[in-house]
This record gives C-alpha cells, structure tokens and sequence, in this order.
C-alpha cells in the first residue's frame, strides 16, 4: 500500500509498504480517507525531537473508516466512520486513570510510538477510536484532533464569560483558537507576524487583527485584554507577554519549540501572572468536538490551505507548510471528501 514514512531527520519518502498486521485483541484496522499535516510534524522532521522509531508512518491527525475488527471490540461495526485519538496511552497510571491522558507517564503520539495516518490502511488500538458523527466530511473529521487541541487551551486558560483574549499566532491552532473561542462569545483579537494570515483567520472566525503596540492588546473600549493564548512556542513573544501582559493575567502555552529561559518568578509573583502548559487533550476533549462537529463543519474549510495526496506530502514538507492546515487524501474519500 501507499505510505510516508520519517526515515530520520529531513528524511521523509513516499513508499510503497506492506499492509498492515490483521488486528489483534482490542485492535481495529481502518481504512484511510483523510489526514492533516500539523506543525508539530514538521518540527519532528526538521529536528528529530520525537523520533522514536524509524521508519515510521508519520501522521497523527487523521480519520478513515473501520475495515476489521479484532476480538474484544464491541462498540464498533465494520464501515463505521470514526475520529481517531492521537495519544497512544499506558491506560494503567494515575494521570490516565483520571481522564487526563495528556499527563499519561508513558505518553507517545500515534505517527511515533506507532505507524500513524500517512497511509492508506492502519492497524490501531480501539481505544484510540471514537464514531464519527453522522454528515461531516472527511477533510473536517481530520480536524477533530487540533480542535480538540484548541478546546483543551481555551479551557485551561478558562476566561470569564465574555472576556477579551489574545491569541498568538494564527497557524491552525491559533485558528481554531480564535474560532472555538468566538463561538463562545469572546472577543478574540489575533496576531501574526504574517498578515495575510491574520486576515484569513480574523474573517473566518469574526476575529479582530491586533498589532504590535497593542500585544496583548485591548479591547475597543480600553479595557486590558488579560488572557491570551500563545501557539508560537517563541521564546521572544514569551518573554515579551510576560513582560506586559496586565497584572491578574493568564498566558496559555500550546506552542511547542527548544526555548530559551524566559520566566522571572518575580514577576509573576509580584504582577500574580498565571502561565499555563498545555498538552495535547484530555480525554473529554475529543468527545466534546465529536459532538460540535456537525456545527463547526461550515466554518473549517477556510482553515484548509490546500488537498493533496499522499505522494506529495514529502513536498508538502520541504515547503515548511505551517500556515494553514494541509489535507492529504489517504484514499477514497467518503461523503463529498
């Protein structure tokens, strides 16, 4: 079958591959349709920073379609539709015991620990599957896990009702940020060193442009924006947020990069500023997208730069595509793509 697999760093092929292992006890093989290229991909290409095994089918955004089914596994039918969780868990320690999975003391992603999206066919534990609601299509299916992503900053980050946030960054979790966090009746204004990215962003979600005197920003009426949520993972905006984020403020941290120290104790002791990690999802997460789905679906497409199939993903890459989110089609695609 058709797959891209990480030989190493900067080393990504298109390749013809076996099919994969029949599944075994609580394993389902799926049969792909959709999958997302997500910057955190190209950070493991360009730095080998997860590289765990190699070669490995990379890809850890995607959804496809149920084609077997090991013993064991009752909730789900041949031809099911489904949503795919990218956290491969120990599902025995505290943190995954709990719901927060994010934490697992043995966390690994799909597409590291295991073969992941970037192929026609997949064999994976069941836990890691959840149906797919009924009507989305499947470019939007393989959004669920950045929207997940996104849903678990907003809530860390957990802004009063109403309450102005900055969002920094408008790659596709900064986007889906500033979307989530409008339909919660925010007012989000967005930065981005690339404004023609910030435009895209502010029109798909009714979002605001900010600009560089107003980081963090203010709202029109002068109040102090106080809670943003930062996807850039620089070490320069960090520091700088930090550094004039108002008193009583949160920063959310969903960007991931090798930084620099940049946290005074001192100041966030003296001005009480929160700075929140966060990983991944937890476990309600996933679910809760599931279900938002079937509404969210009209607003995801302008968040998809472009659809490519799987031969041109390594293309895909060498073009450091970390903008808008890319779609690849794994395969025959279902319900108009």
């Amino acid at each position: 079958m058709r797959a891209v697999r990480l030989h190493g760093v900067g080393d990504l092929r298109a390749e013809e591959i076996a099919e994969p292992a029949r599944p075994g006890t609580g394993e389902v093989t799926l049969r792909l349709t959709a999958a997302g290229i997500c910057g955190s991909d190209l950070h493991n290409f360009r730095t080998g920073a997860w590289i765990t095994r190699a070669p490995s089918v990379a890809g850890h955004e995607f959804t496809g379609v149920v084609s077997a089914i090991g013993t064991g596994v009752d909730d789900l039918g041949l031809g099911d539709r489904i949503i795919v969780d990218s956290r491969y868990l120990c599902g025995a320690c505290p943190a995954c015991l709990s719901g927060r999975g994010q934490v697992c003391a043995r966390l690994g992603f799909l597409g590291e620990v295991i073969d992941g999206g970037f192929a026609e066919a997949v064999t994976l534990p069941a836990r890691n599957v959840i149906a797919a609601p009924a009507g989305v299509l499947d470019r939007h299916l393989a959004m669920a896990e950045p929207l997940a992503v996104a849903l678990h900053a907003l809530r860390r980050l957990a802004a009063p009702d109403g309450a102005g946030i900055a969002v920094i960054g408008c790659g596709p979790i900064g986007g889906l940020v500033a979307l989530l966090a409008r339909r919660m009746g925010h007012e989000v204004r967005v930065f981005d060193r690339n404004a023609r990215r910030a435009s895209i962003v502010a029109n798909a979600t009714g979002a605001r442009v900010g600009t560089a005197e107003h980081l963090p920003g203010c709202s029109d009426d002068g109040a102090a924006i106080r809670h943003v949520v930062e996807t850039t993972g620089s070490d320069q905006v960090i520091r700088s947020l930090i550094a004039t984020l108002p008193g009583c403020g949160t920063i959310a941290l969903v960007g991931i990069r090798r930084t620099a120290p940049v946290i005074d104790p001192g100041v966030l002791v003296e001005r009480e500023i929160s700075v929140l990690g966060c990983h991944a999802f937890a476990d309600r997460d996933l679910h809760d997208v599931a279900g938002m789905l079937p509404a969210l679906s009209p607003a995801l497409d302008p968040f998809i730069a472009e659809q490519i199939p799987l031969a041109e993903v390594p293309a895909a890459y060498a073009r450091h595509i970390a903008g808008l989110k890319t779609i690849i089609f794994c395969g025959a695609g279902q319900n108009g793509g």
